[in-house]
C-alpha cells in the first residue's frame, strides 16, 4: 500500500470527519460565486436554455427564466419598456460572457418607464416569466422573439483593463535609458545647465 493512502484511511475514520470534511469542501467552492439579489428570481433554478425555449416557447409560458446580453434597442409605451435583448452565455454569478456570439433574441417588458439612455448598448440580465414568443424583424429578416416580463434586472458594467509592457532596462535601471533618455539629469546623473 502507498504510505498516504494509509493516513488518509486513518484521517477519514470516523463517519463524523468524513462529513466534516465533505462539508468543509463543499462550503469552500461555493462560497465564492453568488447571483446578485435583483436577479435570483423566485425558482432555484431558473430557466436559462434559450435554444430550448426558442424552440417551443409555449411549452415554458409561466415558467421563470434567466437571460443576459447586450441591449440592441429600447422602446418606451404608455406603461412600460420594451428592451430587445441579444442573449449570450452567462456565468457563474448571472453575468453575460463578455466575447460570447449571441445564442438568439430575446424581447424583455418591464412595467415602468426605463431610460433608453442608460440602457442601449448595455449589458444587462434579465429575470421573470416567460410568456410566450412575438413575430418581429432584425434589419429586413423576420424573427421570432422569446418573450417574457422583467420581474428583476441588473445592468453590468464593461470594465476594461489595459495591460502596460515592461518598460525596458537599460544600465542605469528598469525605465531610464541613460543620457538620451528625457527623464536624465533629475536626480540620477549630471545635470547640465
Amino acid at each position: 500500500m502507498y504510505p498516504g493512502v494509509f493516513t488518509m484511511r486513518k484521517m477519514f475514520a470516523s463517519k463524523k470527519s468524513l462529513a466534516l470534511a465533505v462539508g468543509l469542501s463543499v462550503l469552500l467552492l461555493s462560497g465564492c460565486v453568488t447571483v446578485p439579489d435583483s436577479i435570483r428570481g423566485t425558482t432555484e433554478t431558473p430557466q436559462m436554455n434559450l435554444v430550448a425555449v426558442q424552440g417551443a416557447p409555449q411549452i415554458y409560458v409561466g415558467q421563470e427564466a434567466r437571460f443576459g446580453g447586450r441591449v440592441v434597442s429600447v422602446a418606451n409605451d404608455k406603461n412600460r419598456t420594451r428592451l430587445e435583448i441579444a442573449a449570450v452565455p452567462l456565468d457563474s454569478s448571472a453575468a453575460p460572457v463578455l466575447g460570447e456570439p449571441s445564442i438568439g433574441r430575446i424581447v424583455a417588458y418591464y412595467n415602468g418607464f426605463l431610460d433608453p439612455v442608460d440602457f442601449r448598448n448595455q449589458l444587462v440580465t434579465v429575470v421573470g416569466p416567460i410568456t410566450g414568443a412575438e413575430n418581429g424583424t432584425i434589419g429586413n429578416a423576420p424573427y421570432r422573439f422569446v418573450t417574457l416580463n422583467v420581474n428583476g434586472y441588473k445592468r453590468w458594467r464593461e470594465v476594461k483593463e489595459v495591460v502596460m509592457p515592461p518598460q525596458p532596462m537599460g544600465p542605469w535601471g528598469w525605465g531610464y535609458g541613460g543620457p538620451y533618455d528625457p527623464r536624465w539629469g533629475r536626480g540620477f546623473g549630471p545635470a547640465w545647465g
